[in-house]
């Protein structure tokens, strides 16, 4: 891709993002994600009604009287978007791929932080881990995402959820917010999950193409390859069966990632490549 294609795109995505994050997002985004740690800021005399568990015994034995620590919200939020680049996500049935479409969802989160004054990173996979970007704030640092997003060419094909996991675990210390958006076309990662969400506020966005889970077409006979294994399958589309056995096998596997996510006491939401993913958003940040 020529530089002046990837500028022309990074601002096409700028323009588009950044006002759905301002007009739409940061209302949300600030509601459901302000700070959620607390930190110590001064200690007061106890007043009637205050929490007894915040006395502050040290302070109260000194001066003979009880003294509460108050403590207000941390409001800064490190923001960590989880990004699969794995080969399934170069599959669409409509006018992008689900690549494109996952993003223009991390670009808007992106843009959403930042309005908030949060720092953000992101962490690429696939069955490895392809590119950690540390957190930072600033236009700029959004721009070189968004950059990456549109240009990285991963070196792995297979997708390792759960490698992905431990790995936010092990290199983000600091508890933070954290968006993994893939298609989950992955092995188990649920002990991962569970661990990561204890860890992090958690939330899983799961990118989906409608041809790959609610109607198969009938296109005859056809090769099918998977794009993470290469394998390649000669597929008779035109038979009933062969295509509600594929769909079914889909809900089949989209069913146990939503119970994968229960267990785990994960948030998650579906979203199909090409529907607006706005409205599923901002639901998901009203319910949280």
């Amino acid at each position: 891709m020529e530089t002046s294609d990837i500028i022309k795109k990074v601002r096409k995505i700028e323009i588009k993002t950044r006002g759905l994050s301002t007009h739409l997002f940061a209302g949300e985004y600030h509601s459901a994600f302000k700070g959620r740690g607390m930190s110590f800021s001064e200690v007061r005399e106890y007043q009637y009604g205050d929490d007894i568990r915040n006395i502050d015994w040290n302070v109260t034995a000194r001066f003979d009287k009880p003294y509460i620590k108050v403590f207000e919200e941390e409001r800064e939020l490190t923001v960590i978007i989880l990004v699969d680049v794995s080969g399934s996500l170069d599959f669409g049935s409509e006018e992008t791929t689900k690549r494109d479409f996952v993003t223009e969802i991390a670009a808007c989160l992106s843009f959403s932080a930042i309005s908030n004054n949060d720092k953000i990173g992101v962490i690429f996979f696939s069955d490895i881990i392809e590119k950690f970007i540390p957190p930072k704030k600033g236009r700029q640092h959004i721009l070189r995402i968004i950059r990456e997003l549109l240009t990285f060419e991963p070196q792995g094909k297979g997708t390792n959820a759960a490698m992905a996991l431990q790995y936010l675990t092990s290199v983000i210390k600091k508890r933070s917010t954290v968006f993994m958006i893939s298609d989950f076309v992955c092995p188990d990662f649920s002990d991962a999950l569970r661990i990561a969400g204890h860890k992090h506020d958690l939330l899983a966005l799961n990118v989906y193409d409608r041809r790959e889970t609610e109607e198969f077409p009938n296109v005859g006979l056809i090769y099918m390859q998977d794009a993470e294994t290469g394998r390649k399958m000669l597929v008779d589309t035109s038979s009933r069966t062969v295509r509600d056995n594929i769909v079914k096998a889909a809900r089949e596997r989209r069913e146990k990632l939503e119970n994968t996510f229960l267990r785990a006491g994960v948030q998650d939401v579906a979203i199909a490549n090409g529907d607006d993913y706005v409205k599923p958003l901002i639901k998901l940040f009203k319910s949280r």
